[in-house]
């Protein structure tokens, strides 16, 4: 399970969700976007890390996520 940490108005978080739509064009998976503002625990643990990129509940990925780095991180 794939999960996006992000929130409105962050431009890193447009720029990865990007980079996961690309990567999801060669190496097909299912994700689930997470608005950090819609719940304070989650807002607080990763308000200074967003965008996020969890796999099976690990963080694998934060902050400027680029395609080669995505691709590696999510070990496709």
């Amino acid at each position: 399970m794939i999960t996006f940490y992000t929130r409105r108005n962050c431009p890193l978080c447009d720029e990865a969700k990007m980079m996961l739509e690309l990567v999801r064009e060669d190496f097909p998976f299912e994700y689930e976007e997470v608005d950090i503002e819609r719940d304070d625990a989650i807002h607080e643990k990763y308000m200074l890390m967003i965008p996020v990129i969890e796999k099976d509940g690990k963080v694998v990925i934060y902050g400027n996520i680029g395609y080669i780095e995505l691709l590696e991180a999510l070990e496709f």
